[in-house]
């Protein structure tokens, strides 16, 4: 996908602070520091609309990213952080669940893992939670780069196995450093919302090639 707008509109904490515009959003959850940040720059080719930082939990808000006039990204608060009080956990999975469950807008959540390990406990816990509701997923792996690429078959089986994927469930292995992954994750997105027109062109052009 081309992109050629994409501004940065709120940092909202309830519904009341939504956008409005009425468009598609595809939310982005995973632990502190797996690089939800670094994949949205990635995603849309600027380096810093979304804000990266080595200091886990930074991101305590929904913040809501308008790509194109076409559709929301949402990045959700990190989890998994252990210096983050237990209150302030619970008033973010509070709203952080509320918005996962009513929003109506929500169209799939990217759930990213670190493939250079394991899925943790949290990331498991949820992968389990959203397929509790039947909210549509896609796994991403990320810091493929940091990986060999002969062991890349391993971690990913490793990830499908701890997570127990669902077979409707997509998983693509992403590197915000080498762009590996963007254009597989983009045309998984655009099936899932209503701009799903817009990848045909591209599809067609790239055949052309």
């Amino acid at each position: 996908m081309n992109v050629t707008q994409a501004e940065f509109v709120i940092s909202a904490v309830g519904p009341d602070q939504y956008p409005e515009d009425g468009l598609p959003e595809i939310a982005l959850a995973g632990r502190s520091n797996v690089g939800k940040s670094s994949l949205i720059n990635k995603m849309i080719q600027r380096k810093n609309l979304a804000r990266t930082s080595s200091q886990p939990g930074k991101t305590q808000t929904l913040n809501f990213y308008k790509i194109n006039e076409k559709l929301f990204f949402v990045d959700l608060p990190g989890y998994g952080y252990a210096k983050v009080s237990m209150s302030q956990r619970q008033q973010w999975g509070k709203f952080i669940e509320s918005y996962l469950l009513n929003r109506d807008r929500l169209r799939m959540v990217i759930l990213l893992v670190d493939l250079r390990h394991p899925p943790s406990r949290d990331d498991t816990a949820m992968y389990d939670w959203l397929s509790h509701y039947d909210i549509p997923i896609c796994i991403v792996a990320t810091k493929a780069d940091k990986v060999p690429r002969s062991r890349w078959p391993k971690h990913l089986k490793q990830v499908k196995e701890t997570l127990l994927v669902r077979g409707t469930d997509r998983v693509i292995m992403f590197s915000s450093e080498t762009g590996l992954g963007k254009e597989e994750l983009w045309s998984h997105i655009l099936q899932h919302t209503d701009d799903a027109e817009q990848a045909r062109p591209e599809a067609a052009g790239n055949e052309a090639d």
